[in-house]
């Protein structure tokens, strides 16, 4: 009677356990959230990944009326705080926003604390940031044919400004080289803002930066735009041409901004994680907000930013490459 019983006991569990399993996943994403959620920032507050981090955390906070808690966690070129999302349950409760940066490291450091495509699940490309090539105005370039033109006439001579090495605007300009097949003198800087204050006054004659960061500079004549790294022409410099058009084609560099989960994040919680930041990428806040920081809203599918994530890891270290960077 009692083996009886006890059998009936295990084929009751086994049912159970079978409900819950099938249904589970399913239950997360009706519930979730049900807690104050943390969406990791590797950087420190203040940058163009904070913009961004903290526009997706009020919009979704407002979605889902639980809130969104930035954590910012800099260090070890975006390793520290990005290790911390891989490591943690994948429960949707703890996520990653990150630039680009996350698919240049592998290119640049010879031991990854984490692996970028086992180790996280993209949910979407939220927007993108071109950069733009600006000269100092007593440089003697108008375009950028005037530019290769005058660098090939100086190999090495044109100093080029990069806010760290590895960094995008860095390999922005080991791009350019590449392509352009020219030699500039890179001269590395802890951040943008020293670049550019180098910029102005002359010091260096050349510097990859964002446009919100270049155009007031431009507006007062301190600073000479050549053209944009997008693929085309950005709506809110309509005016300046890309560098690809100029003579260099084949030519693209941008910052992009991503969410990411834990690897093995429940699907439904990473299509719901997607389906409500393009939702608010579409709204008339998110519409304005990107608009007026001079970035272009992405969006798209889990599916679209993942292969974009592993293209985009290919296509930097063939850069990364061809600058002869060898990782630390």
């Amino acid at each position: 009677m009692r083996a009886r019983c006890r059998k009936l006991l295990n084929i009751g569990c086994a049912g159970i356990a079978t409900l819950v399993g099938a249904t589970g996943p399913a239950l997360a994403d009706g519930d979730f959230p049900s807690r104050p959620v943390r969406l990791i920032n590797p950087y420190s507050p203040g940058g163009s990944v904070d913009l961004v981090g903290r526009a997706v955390a009020h919009g979704l906070t407002e979605l889902w009326g639980k809130q969104i808690i930035v954590d910012n966690r800099p260090g070890a070129g975006t390793q520290i705080g990005s290790e911390l999302v891989a490591r943690a349950a994948p429960d949707g409760y703890t996520m990653l926003v990150n630039s680009s940066a996350i698919v240049i490291n592998p290119s640049i450091y010879r031991k990854m604390l984490y692996d970028p495509i086992k180790d996280l699940t993209p949910i979407v490309e939220v927007s993108k940031s071109s950069p733009m090539l600006a000269v100092h105005p007593g440089l003697p370039a108008k375009s950028i044919k005037e530019l290769i033109a005058l660098a090939k006439a100086e190999p090495g001579k044109i100093a080029c400004a990069a806010s760290g090495i590895g960094s995008t605007n860095h390999l922005s300009a080991e791009m350019f080289k590449w392509l352009a097949g020219v030699d500039l003198l890179i001269v590395p800087y802890k951040g943008g803002g020293p670049a550019i204050v180098d910029l102005v006054a002359g010091q260096v004659k050349m510097f990859f930066n964002s446009a919100f960061q270049f155009l007031p500079y431009a507006k007062a004549g301190r600073l000479r735009i050549l053209g944009t790294g997008a693929a085309e022409r950005v709506d809110y410099a309509p005016d300046v041409p890309t560098i690809a058009e100029q003579g260099v084609p084949g030519y693209e560099a941008s910052t992009w901004y991503g969410v990411y989960g834990p690897a093995g994040l429940p699907k439904p919680l990473a299509q719901k994680w997607n389906a409500s930041i393009n939702k608010w990428l579409q709204s008339p806040q998110g519409v304005e907000y990107f608009k007026k920081n001079y970035m272009k809203r992405i969006g798209g599918s889990v599916d679209t930013f993942s292969a974009f994530h592993r293209s985009e890891i290919e296509r930097w270290s063939k850069v990364a490459k061809a600058a002869g960077l060898k990782p630390q």
